[in-house]
């Protein structure tokens, strides 16, 4: 059972969560023509009058570019407002989770983006581990991620995670925590919600977007946080046997985190992962806001 917030941003104003609801008719949700974002937050374990938000600045752009998928002009600034009202209006107290979204609201059953009132929405809920931070268990599902050239996977758009609906329960129901999605060309994507890296050598790998994968903004982090602990990282294709005999494996996103991969199919990992670990510690220090050469990544809001 979710713990949500207690205030919602909805039709323009806060409303209490019970109370921002939506019409069984409404076009985006038969259609999947929603585009989310999703950030983590948490009380200052220094100040809990001030809560901090991760790379909120980079949430709001890539939600406001993915809006435009749907023909709706959305400004990052705009975007950025609302949540800050947002997390004073609710003053969280434990760890969270901010959902805002847009979605086409009107009452209509023609299949388009034109002609077609949307909406900008903010929702929240108290988030632990989204994954054990012990490590997770996947199989490589049978399902293939989709492509750019029949869905815009540059955006986060609701009706591509059908897919990823497909594959996690695929997973869950066959024993495993998560799945490894391959592409089209039989290379690795990315996981149900997640982007994927493996370790080889000393040095990490990780498909590029190239690879239809999702523009991950923590993936992005683990991309400067590896530079600047002198760990090479390189994005290329990589084949389902790599990650069978890759000294480590990790997945990592907004919910997620930075997540070590115990076992794939059959194929146990091996329990050393010392850049896993120096990765999610780093990240973790981070978004608690200790560590001054990225204060620029943590937003902090003052609840007083």
């Amino acid at each position: 059972m979710y713990n949500f917030l207690p205030f919602a941003y909805f039709q323009d104003k806060f409303v209490p969560f019970q109370e921002a609801t939506i019409s069984i008719a409404t076009h985006a949700l038969h259609y999947g023509t929603l585009a989310f974002g999703g950030m983590r937050g948490i009380p200052d374990p220094q100040d809990p009058t001030q809560i901090l938000l991760f790379r909120l600045d980079r949430h709001c752009q890539r939600l406001s570019q993915s809006a435009k998928f749907l023909h709706y002009n959305l400004p990052a600034q705009k975007i950025q407002a609302a949540i800050v009202e947002f997390v004073k209006k609710n003053q969280p107290t434990n760890s969270f989770y901010i959902r805002p979204f847009v979605f086409t609201s009107d009452l209509g059953i023609a299949p388009r983006l034109h002609n077609i009132d949307k909406s900008f929405a903010i929702y929240g809920l108290e988030l632990g581990d989204y994954l054990s931070p012990e490590g997770v268990s996947c199989r490589i599902s049978s399902w293939c991620r989709q492509e750019d050239a029949s869905f815009p996977l540059r955006g986060k758009i609701s009706a591509a995670y059908i897919t990823s609906s497909l594959a996690k329960t695929e997973a869950v129901e066959s024993g495993f925590d998560e799945a490894i999605l391959m592409n089209a060309q039989g290379k690795v994507s990315e996981a149900s919600g997640m982007n994927i890296f493996i370790v080889r050598n000393g040095q990490i790998f990780t498909p590029g977007f190239d690879q239809d994968i999702l523009e991950g903004i923590t993936r992005d982090s683990v991309f400067k946080i590896a530079q600047d602990l002198g760990i090479q990282i390189i994005e290329r294709p990589i084949d389902k046997s790599e990650l069978l005999i890759a000294d480590e494996v990790f997945l990592c996103g907004t919910a997620a985190r930075v997540v070590p991969v115990n076992r794939i199919e059959n194929y146990y990992l091996s329990e050393h992962r010392p850049i896993t670990e120096k990765l999610r510690e780093k990240l973790t220090a981070i978004t608690e806001n200790r560590e001054p050469n990225y204060r620029d990544w943590v937003f902090s809001i003052s609840i007083n």
